[in-house]
């Protein structure tokens, strides 16, 4: 259920939150609720954080990788190119 709330703040603080609205395309309403349901309360994580975070569960997902000796590497690939 939403509920209205008023808050009394400075013109400044109410320019600014606009003005960050608009840019994030999110309303005020949207961006404080976003605020205080992180765990932490921290704030609204950046672009950055997200992309770095969807980053992370991909490669937690993802098969891992089959580790290699260099000298066997090495050999492997003149045998390639040369064969």
């Amino acid at each position: 259920m939403k509920t209205k709330l008023t808050l009394t703040v400075r013109k400044s603080i109410i320019k600014n939150a606009r003005r960050f609205s608009k840019r994030s395309g999110k309303s005020i309403s949207q961006l404080f609720e976003e605020f205080f349901e992180t765990e932490e309360g921290t704030g609204i994580p950046s672009k950055s954080q997200r992309a770095a975070e969807r980053l992370l569960n991909t490669l937690e997902s993802s098969p891992s990788v089959k580790t290699l000796n260099d000298k066997e590497e090495l050999k492997s690939h003149v045998a390639r190119k040369f064969a």
